[in-house]
């Protein structure tokens, strides 16, 4: 990171054990680590209350809700590039976060002044997945100006670690403190969080005035227009590797989205009040994130070495075929919990990271254009859509058992397309070192 001739020697000590930081990198990789802990944190403080807003807007409604994110970020996502484009990082990023801050603010005065949890419900839902969205996008690309490429490989493994303590302590915090405070005074614990986030961004950019590279956190960019999805949606359609990448999400999609729906019918049955429901969500998310961070430490590496990728797409797939035929035969709360557990550690710590090899095997031109449509609009529409085939399912009357089963042919056609997938990815893998031998 330096911009000096010679590279700092690296440093000694416990630090330099873990990560092979060089000393004059050392005060920006440890307040980006503290700005990542903060910034997830925030989120995974209020996700348990999202959560708790679904169940209070009604799961007879929650296909609205996925609609309506959808066509929020869809139309979010150019105004914000615009205004990246225009404005310099050292003044986008206090205006995102504190844009941020005051709204959590507002919620809490919302919920404190006692205005209906049913009126709030729907604006939060789709504030807080906005929210989660924009705020670690924009740390990542501040991420990439503030680190050259060479420190980047060294560092950004260590800073993500702080990105998944912070996911820790959130749900951790929240399952401790929501009994005791309630639940309109956790988006100000969210916005004490980001106001951290602030000052360690305040710190970076001061750091980087010392070294003489601060000059590019104040020039704003040139104003053009960011390039448009369309160019990405044919990528796809002509591609079908690339359409089987969508696929399988789509899949996750639509099983996560079924899942979601079971979640808010069974947790208010069984739980009546909503500060307990928000402790367990929180409970949920701490478990979730605990196990994800062991497996990465210690699991995902080896295990996409050793099982290549073919087995791990397969993995998860399996899983929820597995999963929701046994919550159809149990349709209790400890069986979805441990359900929901397994899988969204899963798809945290060993298919997401998977998924991302699949784009090392295809032209730049489409990982990057064909990419940015699948995370976005293919994910989000996808849950958009899903919300409205399981709102669909349930008025035809399925019961929860019912729905369960509904999940399980969708599973067998996700296990189907993993295994397209891992192979497709294996073949093309082999291609191209037969044409670099």
């Amino acid at each position: 990171m330096s911009d000096a001739a010679a590279p700092a020697p690296l440093a000694g000590g416990l630090l330099g054990r873990v990560v092979a930081v060089r000393r004059d990198e050392i005060g920006s990789l440890l307040w980006s680590f503290l700005y990542f802990f903060c910034l997830l944190a925030a989120y995974y403080t209020i996700r348990p209350v999202r959560d708790e807003m679904a169940v209070q807007f009604g799961h007879e409604r929650l296909q609205w809700l996925f609609t309506a994110t959808f066509l929020t970020m869809v139309a979010l996502i150019p105004a914000f590039g615009w205004l990246a484009s225009r404005l310099p990082v050292a003044r986008l990023l206090p205006s995102v976060y504190g844009f941020f801050a005051a709204c959590l603010v507002a919620f809490h005065l919302a919920m404190d002044a006692g205005v209906e949890a049913r009126r709030v419900a729907p604006v939060f839902f789709v504030w807080v997945s906005v929210f989660n969205l924009f705020v670690v996008s924009v740390f990542w690309s501040f991420m990439a100006d503030l680190f050259r490429v060479d420190a980047a490989k060294r560092l950004f493994g260590f800073i993500s670690a702080g990105g998944s303590l912070g996911a820790v302590a959130g749900p951790g915090l929240t399952a401790l403190v929501a009994p005791r405070i309630g639940v309109a005074n956790l988006p100000l614990l969210s916005a004490a969080l980001l106001g951290g986030a602030l000052v360690c961004i305040a710190m970076l950019l001061r750091l980087a005035r010392a070294r003489g590279a601060g000059a590019r956190f104040l020039k704003a960019g040139d104003g053009g227009e960011r390039p448009g999805l369309w160019i990405g949606v044919v990528r796809i359609a002509r591609s079908p590797y690339l359409a089987a990448v969508a696929v399988y999400l789509v899949c996750y999609t639509l099983l996560s989205t079924l899942l979601y729906f079971e979640q808010t019918r069974l947790v208010p049955a069984a739980i009546a009040d909503p500060a307990e429901r928000t402790r367990l969500f929180a409970t949920v998310d701490l478990a979730v994130n605990v196990l994800t961070l062991g497996i990465q430490f210690f699991l995902t590496g080896r295990l996409l070495t050793r099982l290549g990728v073919t087995a791990m797409l397969v993995a998860l797939p399996v899983l929820n075929l597995a999963g929701f035929a046994a919550f159809g035969l149990a349709t209790t709360l400890p069986v979805l919990v441990a359900f929901g557990v397994l899988r969204r550690a899963g798809e945290f710590a060993i298919t997401k990271p998977t998924r991302e090899t699949l784009f090392t095997v295809v032209p730049k031109e489409e990982k990057y254009q064909a990419k940015n449509v699948i995370d976005t609009v293919v994910h989000r529409g996808g849950d958009a859509a899903s919300g409205w085939v399981v709102a669909g399912l349930q008025a035809a009357g399925l019961s929860l058992s019912g729905m369960a089963f509904a999940g399980v042919p969708v599973a067998a056609l996700w296990v189907a397309i993993a295994v397209y997938l891992g192979r497709r990815n294996e073949a093309m893998q082999r291609a191209q070192a037969e044409a670099r031998a």
